[in-house]
């Protein structure tokens, strides 16, 4: 999977679109990602004892991944992710500037 918990991306696609937010974390069975402040919706909850009160509270949901582009941190543009081989493993890596994600 090439997004990651701590990543910055751009939502894309959706009724966000154009948000910027940090990946909180990610779903990679489903191909999922939790973006903090994107994809937050309402939700009605019923009291369940005498004497507590309904309340409405904002849950954030995941958005899928075809969803968001990653965002890289030295040119500041939607980048697409490549691999380049170094002595320690696999690093990603910035397709449009060549920069390496630690």
């Amino acid at each position: 999977m090439k997004i990651k918990k701590g990543d910055t991306v751009k939502v894309i696609k959706g009724k966000d679109a154009g948000n910027v937010g940090k990946v909180e974390k990610v779903f990679s069975k489903e191909d999922k990602v939790l973006v903090e402040g994107v994809g937050q919706y309402k939700r009605h909850v019923k009291s369940r004892m005498q004497g507590q009160k309904s309340e409405i509270i904002t849950i954030t949901k995941p958005l899928s991944i075809a969803n968001v582009e990653l965002l890289c941190p030295k040119c500041k543009k939607q980048a697409r992710v490549g691999y380049k081989i170094v002595k320690d493993g696999k690093v990603r890596v910035c397709k449009k500037c060549g920069h390496e994600f630690v």
